[in-house]
């Protein structure tokens, strides 16, 4: 329960802190920084407890999934916090599990997704549609822009294809060592990127606001370290579908803070829209589990699960 707990509150509060960071901070170089310091600690002591050096082809492969996961799909979220609030960048990222569900089927070669599946992707593109569509004289006119939203889905659709890049490649054995390589790789990508685009010229130390550089350090401490370690922790000692229920939990959490703490608004568009994209996200994870106990029941019987009837 705690190690839920702290991957529901810290990352879903990692959104609001992201929007507080990048007021004062450029935000490819804090979100390079933050993964950076991050992945650092945790290599460090994965060495120090004495996993095994990685190799050129280990370093090449988590770095690959580090720079899907965190210069492509968190890149993409800091590039739009400025102007997307939390609560909606939240929102659009949680569709990642439609996109890891199509991958998972296309590439994987997976069971093909079921009927239930394919409505909670369905029901995913209408949330997403009702966020980003135009004006409506009932819901109101549409809180955040085509092109951020198109930047936000395409972060997610990274995340998601990290993740199943993560399942189909060979990573280290060590669950530390291999966070830690892909903030390594990912936090270097994202530095590279703000070096580019001038925001090194942007940095300046008088300028951060308190505030930011609390965010900051909530990101690299309880985004990070701890987020990442239950999660990793859940991985190794949960059932995955009950891990895997953080991907609705989190957008309500950053909704409520965003209100709260970051004086959001909230109109009947948005309300709706989160609506629909949970109970999308609900409908996936649920899918898993009755295929689950489809399967166990078809092993126990002697028969056979057919693809696409669990």
């Amino acid at each position: 329960m705690a190690a839920l707990l702290a991957v529901y509150f810290c990352w879903g509060g990692t959104y609001l802190a992201i929007r507080f960071a990048v007021e004062t901070l450029p935000p490819f170089l804090m979100a390079g920084m933050r993964f950076v310091l991050a992945g650092g600690f945790m290599y460090a002591l994965s060495r120090w407890r004495g996993t095994p050096a990685p190799t050129g082809g280990d370093w090449l492969r988590a770095a690959g999934v580090g720079i899907l996961l965190l210069a492509g799909g968190n890149g993409g979220v800091v590039w739009a916090s400025r102007m997307v609030p939390s609560s909606l960048t939240a929102l659009l990222v949680a569709t990642a599990p439609l996109w890891m569900v199509t991958l998972n089927w296309l590439w994987l070669k997976d069971v093909r997704p079921s009927p239930t599946i394919w409505a909670g992707v369905a029901l995913g593109l209408v949330g997403i549609g009702l966020l980003a569509g135009g004006e409506n004289v009932i819901l109101g006119a549409s809180p955040v822009s085509p092109f951020w939203a198109s930047v936000l889905v395409g972060a997610s659709f990274l995340w998601g294809l990290g993740s199943i890049a993560s399942r189909k490649l060979s990573m280290p054995s060590s669950a530390v060592m291999s966070t830690g390589m892909q903030m390594l790789g990912g936090g270097a990508v994202l530095l590279l990127i703000g070096a580019v685009t001038g925001e090194v010229g942007q940095a300046a130390v008088a300028t951060v606001s308190p505030r930011s550089l609390l965010a900051f350090g909530y990101l690299v401490v309880f985004g990070s370290l701890v987020g990442f370690s239950a999660y990793v922790w859940l991985l190794q000692n949960a059932p995955p579908v009950l891990t895997s229920t953080y991907a609705y939990v989190n957008p309500v959490v950053a909704m409520l803070l965003g209100v709260v703490l970051g004086g959001e608004a909230l109109n009947g568009r948005t309300v709706l829209s989160a609506a629909v994209i949970v109970v999308s996200v609900i409908l996936l994870t649920a899918s898993q589990v009755w295929r689950k106990r489809a399967g166990k029941s078809g092993a126990q019987g002697g028969g056979k699960v057919l693809p696409g009837r669990a």
